[in-house]
């Protein structure tokens, strides 16, 4: 049997984060995947994800969000790859009542708050001021608008691939293409059981995302819904050039979808992508994820968001892909010890807001392992208050009430 200190089960956003993390402490780590990633088969692919260290959701994520970006140009200069491209982000609040983003109610005068307590530079804008920065964005004179300059994007697949190949140069190892069969507690440590072998350690990471509840259930409510991104052709490229044209969320009515974000054309890709968070499109579990997106699904979208607001922008999808992410009930993550083990440590759900923050996830969560660090009382999943809580994936399944 493999021993080490740690063991991470997940290696997208959050785990491959951890890994690195924990090498970079001199920490024993091995990381298991049941694919090889980074892949596209969970929550962290699609090209690109939106960037901004103003945070509506709540002050807490604005730190976290700082780190990534110095770690990520910490791994931009020690690998070569391009992680984090500011190319400024915009937040557009154009409902009647008020923005709300990710459950969150307040989300604009949110953002600019938790901006200024967390030194972001930032501005307001009038939609006059905004329109003649970017003509793409067909604006109707009443919007409110927060511009970060410093947003922008990373590249979540480059990002994985960069802190992997770094934990494993210090020293971590993976075990990629293995399923976790089963958790086994015992009083000397945990043995985690694969479909190719078993492994023990001290503690455990699990950051297996929608694969979570299979190992255990202390995620009350954790809801996995089914995402789309689509590219949509422009008119004239050179106008969603990075250096022409922002990220964005954008919030046009009071209802919970609608509102959507958007990129720029990132080099190597074509088309303008854009999408939406939908709420309603539940799955089981990840492998009942419909990967086929239908034409109707894309036009559906452009229809009731971009025709109008984006200017250049055609209904003609160049392509679309399909995601899900997980969802905890109040929108926030949750990062906690596993309420009938404390050596099992929980990170997740991400509830659709989670790579911007991952890199620092990662180093919070060493810090908590390596260095005795406390968890953010924010992401604890007591907070819930469930009635009961069962933990799955041992021999013997065993019922634990919360005190």
């Amino acid at each position: 049997m493999t021993s080490a200190d740690v063991i991470v089960i997940g290696l997208g956003a959050m785990g491959s984060a951890t890994l690195y993390q924990l090498a970079r402490r001199g920490v024993k780590a091995i990381g298991i995947d049941r694919f090889d990633p980074p892949h596209s088969e969970g929550s962290s692919h699609g090209e690109t994800r939106i960037t901004r260290c103003g945070i509506g959701e709540g002050a807490v994520y604005g730190p976290l969000a700082i780190n990534s970006h110095r770690i990520w140009r910490d791994l931009e200069a020690q690998t070569g790859a391009e992680l984090l491209l500011e190319c400024g982000f915009v937040a557009i609040d154009g409902a009647p009542d008020g923005a709300q983003w990710h459950g969150k109610p307040g989300f604009l005068d949110a953002t600019f708050a938790n901006a200024v307590a967390a030194g972001v530079p930032h501005s307001g804008l009038t939609a006059i001021e905004a329109r003649q920065r970017w003509p793409q964005l067909a604006l109707t004179g009443d919007e409110r608008i927060y511009y970060e300059p410093g947003g922008g994007l990373v590249f979540p697949e480059r990002c994985i691939a960069a802190q992997l190949q770094q934990a494993r140069a210090l020293g971590a190892k993976t075990r990629t293409g293995e399923t976790v069969t089963g958790i086994d507690r015992n009083g000397s440590g945990i043995t985690v059981r694969t479909d190719q072998g078993r492994y023990s350690a001290a503690r455990v990471v699990i950051a297996a995302g929608g694969w979570t509840p299979g190992l255990t259930t202390a995620l009350p409510a954790m809801r996995l819904l089914r995402q789309l991104l689509h590219w949509f052709a422009p008119t004239d490229a050179a106008q969603f050039a990075p250096d022409r044209f922002p990220t964005f969320i954008w919030q046009h009515g009071n209802g919970s979808e609608d509102i959507f974000y958007g990129f720029p054309i990132v080099p190597g890709t074509a088309g303008v992508k854009v999408a939406t968070e939908q709420y309603a499109a539940e799955i089981a579990a990840p492998e009942a994820l419909n990967l086929i997106v239908h034409p109707d699904e894309a036009a559906a979208l452009y229809r009731r968001h971009v025709a109008g607001r984006l200017n250049g922008v055609t209904s003609t999808a160049i392509r679309s892909a399909a995601c899900f992410y997980t969802f905890a009930p109040d929108g926030d993550f949750i990062i906690d010890n596993d309420p009938g083990d404390d050596r099992i440590l929980i990170v997740s759900a991400c509830s659709g807001h989670g790579f911007k923050h991952s890199a620092g996830i990662g180093d919070h969560v060493a810090g908590v392992l390596a260095d005795n660090a406390t968890l953010l009382p924010e992401f604890a999943s007591t907070r819930f208050a469930p009635s009961s809580l069962t933990l799955r994936g041992s021999k013997e399944e065993t019922t634990v009430t919360p005190a």
